[in-house]
C-alpha cells in the first residue's frame, strides 16, 4: 500500500501568530458595538428582552413545537382511548401509558379503554411532535409553552392531572364520543 504525504500549507507570519483572525474577531465585535450604540441613539433604549418579565409569546412562530398537554372535549371528558401509539412513537420514550376498562354499566363502554396513569417526562422529551401526529383522537396537543421549569425532577414528571390541568379544552368532533361509531 502505497503511503500519502500530505504537505502542510506555508503559513505566512501574520497567520502564524493570529493577527489576521484576532483582527476579524475584533471586526465583527466593534460591529455589534457600534450598531448596539446606534439602536440606543436612535430612541430604542431596550437592547436585550428581560426574560422573566417579557416573553416571547407575541412572537413565536406558527409552527413552534411546545410542551405536550392532553385536553378534553367541550364537556370535560377525556379525549384519550389509550391507544398507546403515542407512547409507541415516542423517541426518547418519554410518554408512559397504563389503560384500564371502562365499566360496562358507564354510557361510554363502546370505547373500551381510557388511560389510568398517564405521564410524560418533560426531562426526556425532545418536543418533535410526533405523539401529536399520530393521536387518532387529538387528545395530545403541544402548547406554545417554553419555559417547562421544576426544582426536582419529580417535578418534571407530568401526571395525567397534570397534563389536563396545563392542556385546557378543545373543541370539535371526537371519535371517542361519537354516538354513529
Amino acid at each position: 500500500m502505497a503511503t500519502v504525504v500530505v504537505q502542510r500549507p506555508k503559513l505566512k507570519w501574520h497567520e502564524r501568530w493570529f493577527i489576521s483572525t484576532f483582527a476579524r474577531g475584533m471586526a465583527i465585535t466593534f460591529g455589534h458595538a457600534v450598531r448596539t450604540f446606534r439602536s440606543i441613539v436612535g430612541g430604542r433604549t431596550e437592547v436585550t428582552m428581560q426574560y422573566p418579565e417579557e416573553k416571547w409569546d407575541s412572537q413565536l412562530p406558527e409552527h413552534y413545537r411546545g410542551a405536550p398537554a392532553l385536553v378534553t372535549d367541550e364537556h370535560g371528558r377525556e379525549r384519550c382511548v389509550s391507544c398507546q401509539l403515542c407512547e409507541f412513537i415516542c423517541p426518547p420514550r418519554a410518554i408512559t401509558i397504563v389503560p384500564e376498562e371502562i365499566p360496562s354499566n358507564d354510557p361510554w363502554a363502546k370505547v373500551e379503554k381510557r388511560p389510568r396513569q398517564f405521564t410524560i417526562d418533560m426531562i426526556r422529551c425532545i418536543y418533535c411532535g410526533m405523539c401529536e401526529e399520530v393521536c387518532p383522537e387529538q387528545a395530545i396537543f403541544l402548547r406554545k409553552d417554553y419555559a417547562i421549569t421544576g426544582e426536582t425532577r419529580a417535578e418534571m414528571v407530568h401526571d395525567k392531572t397534570k397534563l389536563y390541568q396545563i392542556g385546557g379544552v378543545r373543541t370539535g368532533l371526537v371519535n371517542k364520543w361519537n354516538e354513529l361509531k
